[in-house]
């Protein structure tokens, strides 16, 4: 009774608008406080803003790199990003200047394939960053670990026309894993540790990170940039000056407060042992085994030593493609190099370890349906690309490779398997490397031929070579012939196929591998790309020595196109002297063709003298057309 009688009881008068008083009054403050906090008015009450102090962005930016262990920043320079060019050098990480953007990147790129770590590349703004493109792509199909730095207009000035001023972000999400543009200087350090993070983590690749002017400069310039020295009188004119005032403190609170710079853990995929022991089992019942090691089998955590000694330890034999050509060395009697495709239909169990059924394996046509499959890869989608059609796994394994072999060889320690497999294996490749001496031994209607040339290079190759290819015709057919005489010393754009790496490849490997002798074979379409960059190694002072292959055109698409399409159009190049233009930037140059073709080893170890001594080399080999790659893919 007494509830029925309080819900009886008629409300006092004016009720309801005391109500609505204190609604409008709640709805009022949390606008307010919505705005302070959007004006970052509570943050500055707990952090300060040192107006007096003439530290800068760029020097965060440098703090973090040499804190994450980085000797190397490519750049080509720009305004937007002079205080973090400046800063580096003050710490000791050396600037390598380049002539084009993308050069940059792809030596960043080589620098993260051959030390593990982040490669790093600094660009100015707009079209210093589009230039960029297709070198982040290449990273990102390449699975390389490349911090890409890029400047950008001021925070208030984006979308206002500024100069150079573009949407840079949507430009590099769908080519990086991370993205971040900063927007006030004391988020550079955490936001450059995630990104470093990341591109190391689970697949590697490629990550973007903005860096707007007013982030980078100094206090007072941005001041002097942002903010009238006169105080309008109008009204109007007062608030807008109060806005940029109170923009220009939120750049700075907090700027030089100290925060942690050292790397942030990394997050490795490992193979699980149930995994692991299933993989055992597979491979302890196979009379045929065979393993395609790719390029992921040579990221860290394991080292390249482990990774050979196990391969060794397991004794199957394998084929090995991308940064793994090399690990067993020279003629190695587990590494077969020839006939892939048929020793693929023969085993009955193949491990793809790290390796990708996309077109380089016929999009896994090339398995035999009667193998038993095991694919191990970091990257679900590479993992198991196709297997919906022509292929399907025994055991697909999400993990690291390099550690999934190791505990694959612990597995099966003491297994031994029949000699007669990897003995009929080898005995395939000898008769195609016969079949090889025969074509080289061929007279080519005209110039040199290019089989017998790189059975010369790959007799003078020292073994502290370091190879970098770049190139269609000439460099796929060195790849049948020119064997890397080591780990991680082989150098290609990967499954992209970008032509122009060489050049960039070439600087960021001697500077990661000074005591390497740094061999790059071009071809003379490819060649075209990088030829400028003679000047950067001169400048540098970094000496390699470029073997180019001149047949006068882009051959690899001229062998299908002529007799496809009936036309040799857009395909015909010049037999240029690309030795003398390289001598114009300050190189050294030699020429072979037919009228020194019996000093063809001379030319060779000339040019490797003149690279000892400091100098940039190009070596212009002009060659013939032969048969030796008719059928092969070029698209």
């Amino acid at each position: 009774m007494a509830i029925q009688h309080a819900a009886e009881t008629p409300a006092p008068e004016g009720h309801p608008f005391l109500w609505l008083l204190l609604l409008a009054g709640g709805t009022l403050v949390a606008a307010l406080l919505g705005a302070a906090h959007r004006l970052g008015l509570f943050h500055r009450l707990a952090h300060k803003v040192d107006k007096t102090s003439v530290r800068h962005g760029g020097e965060k930016v440098a703090a973090v790199l040499r804190a994450h262990g980085v000797r190397l920043v490519f750049t080509l320079v720009g305004g937007h990003i002079s205080p973090l060019l400046v800063a580096c050098e003050k710490l000791g990480i050396r600037v390598v200047d380049t002539r084009h953007e993308v050069t940059a990147v792809f030596a960043a790129d080589a620098v993260a394939r051959l030390t593990g770590t982040v490669g790093v590349a600094a660009v100015t703004a707009g079209p210093g960053l589009t230039n960029t493109v297709t070198a982040v792509k290449n990273a990102q199909v390449a699975q390389s670990p490349v911090l890409l730095l890029g400047g950008a207009a001021s925070t208030l000035l984006q979308k206002r026309g500024a100069l150079q001023a573009i949407d840079q972000m949507s430009l590099f999400r769908p080519l990086c894993k991370f993205c971040a543009s900063v927007r006030r200087v004391r988020d550079i350090v955490p936001t450059l540790r995630a990104a470093i993070a990341a591109a190391q983590s689970g697949t590697p690749g490629p990550v973007f990170v903005e860096l707007p002017l007013d982030v980078l400069y100094p206090y007072h310039m941005v001041e002097k940039e942002m903010v009238p020295a006169k105080l309008p009188k109008g009204l109007v004119g007062r608030v807008v000056v109060w806005y940029l005032q109170n923009c220009l403190a939120n750049l700075f609170v907090g700027a030089w407060e100290p925060q942690p710079e050292g790397p942030l853990p990394l997050d490795i995929p490992q193979a699980s042992l149930q995994q692991v022991q299933r993989c055992v089992e597979i491979l302890s019942r196979a009379k045929r085994p065979l393993v395609l090691l790719g390029s992921q089998a040579l990221l860290p955590p394991v080292h390249a030593d482990k990774l050979r000694a196990a391969m060794e330890s397991l004794g199957v034999p394998c084929f090995l493609g991308g940064m793994a050509r090399g690990l067993l060395g020279r003629n190695h009697p587990l590494h077969i190099r020839q006939n892939r495709g048929a020793a693929l239909k023969k085993a009955d169990v193949v491990i793809l370890a790290g390796a990708v059924c996309d077109f380089r394996l016929s999009y896994g046509r090339v398995l035999s349906r009667k193998s038993k499959i095991i694919v191990v890869n970091r990257n679900r989608h590479d993992m198991l690309l196709n297997s919906d059609i022509f292929w399907k796994p025994q055991e697909a394994v999400q993990g690291d490779v390099g550690s999934f072999m190791l505990k694959l060889a612990e597995g099966l320690r003491g297994q031994t398997w029949a000699p007669d497999w990897a003995e009929e294996l080898r005995e395939a490749d000898r008769q195609k490397e016969q079949t090889f001496r025969e074509k080289a031994a061929v007279q080519v209607a005209q110039h040199l031929n290019p089989v017998r040339v790189l059975q010369r290079v790959e007799e003078t190759l020292p073994d502290n070579a370091l190879l970098v290819v770049d190139g269609g015709d000439f460099v796929a057919t060195a790849a049948y012939l020119v064997q890397p005489r080591g780990p991680l010393r082989w150098l290609d754009p990967g499954a992209f196929g970008t032509l122009g790496v060489g050049a960039g490849f070439a600087l960021g490997a001697k500077l990661c591998r000074p005591d390497a002798e740094v061999w790059c074979l071009f071809g003379d379409g490819a060649f075209g790309y990088s030829l400028i960059e003679f000047d950067t190694f001169i400048r540098h002072k970094i000496p390699v020595m470029a073997l180019v292959g001149n047949d006068a055109g882009w051959t690899q698409i001229s062998r299908e196109q002529v007799p496809r399409l009936g036309s040799n159009v857009a395909c015909g190049l010049a037999y240029t002297d690309y030795h003398k233009a390289a001598m114009g930037l300050g190189a050294k140059g030699f020429m072979l063709s037919r009228d020194n073709e019996d000093q063809v080893v001379k030319v060779l170890r000339d040019g490797q003298q003149q690279c000892q001594e400091g100098h940039p080399v190009v070596v212009n080999i002009l060659i013939g057309r032969t048969d030796f790659r008719d059928g092969s893919i070029s698209v």
